[in-house]
């Protein structure tokens, strides 16, 4: 070979094994993909997703399945370039999935705590609508505070200025509504004996206005357990379909109508529902998975029109009240409510 073949073929090498070690560098971004989707009515790895004992359990002719977004926390430039060519993915920067103060072990922690904390909101607000109210117990007052020596451990808060207090989370947001320095009237029962106490709001060190107590929520029901179980899923985005989930167990009841209904949400104890990330990806999962109806919170509701996909309904909801009426008002043939683009 003369040299100067030689050289240009060296030079191709070179420059062939620069090319694949700038698309193998990796990127400050990405990428977001349709994820699994899971029937909460049916298993995961053998166990049921949802598993109640001591209660009779119904069985249902069609599906309620949550949603995911599959994150790959490290694409390489091919990967970004293919994720932004591909209709189905969205590359999104680092930062926006991965706060720069937090490690990405700590996101995955937290992550995995909004998860368990979703299905207590979601065994909550189910219960409640089956008809197991919650009570929301005085646990301790705190020295120094404006409740001491006015409630006491094992007190059920009932009321502030004669509005309900339905759980701990309507508590906070009943004392929170007016500013440090007002004095609220708060309804309680001890042993078995309903009172009312004026209690003057402190300001803490965020200005926020309390009280000065720790508080639980006691929902009292027959001796039936239920168990979410379900591995490698993080985030609160789940809460709504857990709770229908248990609804329909618990219940006679077919909220399907035999159909398969995909959702997502995040819900409080209170039974509302709120907005998520990842809507494009997770219209695609439900749309491999079959499904022909979504419950979208209300506030994704126009970014779910903007990402519509074929056949499949997009329901809106901003409640566990609303997804029952909607899953009723389909059973029954009628016409939910559904998302628009404003």
């Amino acid at each position: 070979m003369q040299r100067r073949g030689l050289t240009v073929l060296v030079g191709a090498i070179i420059v062939a094994l620069l090319a694949i070690g700038i698309f193998r560098a990796p990127v400050d971004y990405v990428t977001l993909g349709p994820g699994p989707t899971v029937n909460t009515l049916g298993t995961s790895d053998g166990h049921p997703v949802i598993d109640i004992s001591g209660a009779p359990i119904s069985t249902s002719a069609g599906q309620l399945r949550l949603v995911t977004v599959n994150v790959a926390p490290e694409p390489n430039l091919l990967g970004a370039i293919s994720g932004w060519l591909n209709g189905e993915e969205a590359v999104v920067p680092r930062e926006l999935i991965y706060p720069p103060d937090e490690s990405e072990q700590q996101v995955n922690d937290r992550n995995a705590q909004d998860f368990k904390d979703s299905q207590t909101s979601a065994e909550t607000s189910a219960l409640r609508k089956l008809g197991y109210p919650v009570h929301v117990m005085v646990v301790e007052t705190t020295d120094g505070m404006p409740a001491h020596g006015k409630l006491a451990k094992d007190d059920e808060i009932t009321s502030v200025d004669g509005q309900p207090v339905t759980s701990t989370q309507k508590l906070q947001e009943l004392i929170r509504a007016k500013p440090a320095g007002t004095t609220l009237t708060i309804g309680y029962t001890r042993s078995g004996q309903a009172a009312t106490v004026p209690i003057t709001t402190a300001k803490a060190s965020d200005g926020s206005p309390r009280i000065g107590i720790q508080a639980e929520n006691k929902q009292p029901h027959p001796s039936f357990t239920v168990k979410i179980d379900l591995d490698k899923i993080g985030g609160p985005s789940a809460g709504l379909m857990f709770s229908l989930g248990i609804i329909d167990k618990l219940d006679p009841t077919d909220l399907t109508g035999g159909k398969i209904v995909a959702g997502t949400g995040t819900i409080d104890d209170e039974g509302r529902v709120g907005p998520i990330g990842g809507i494009p990806q997770k219209l695609i999962a439900a749309r491999d998975a079959k499904a022909t109806i979504f419950l979208t919170p209300g506030d994704n509701c126009a970014e779910a029109v903007a990402n519509a996909q074929p056949g499949l309904k997009l329901v809106k909801v901003t409640s566990l009240d609303d997804a029952l009426a909607a899953l009723a008002a389909l059973r029954e043939g009628n016409e939910p409510t559904l998302c628009s683009a404003t």
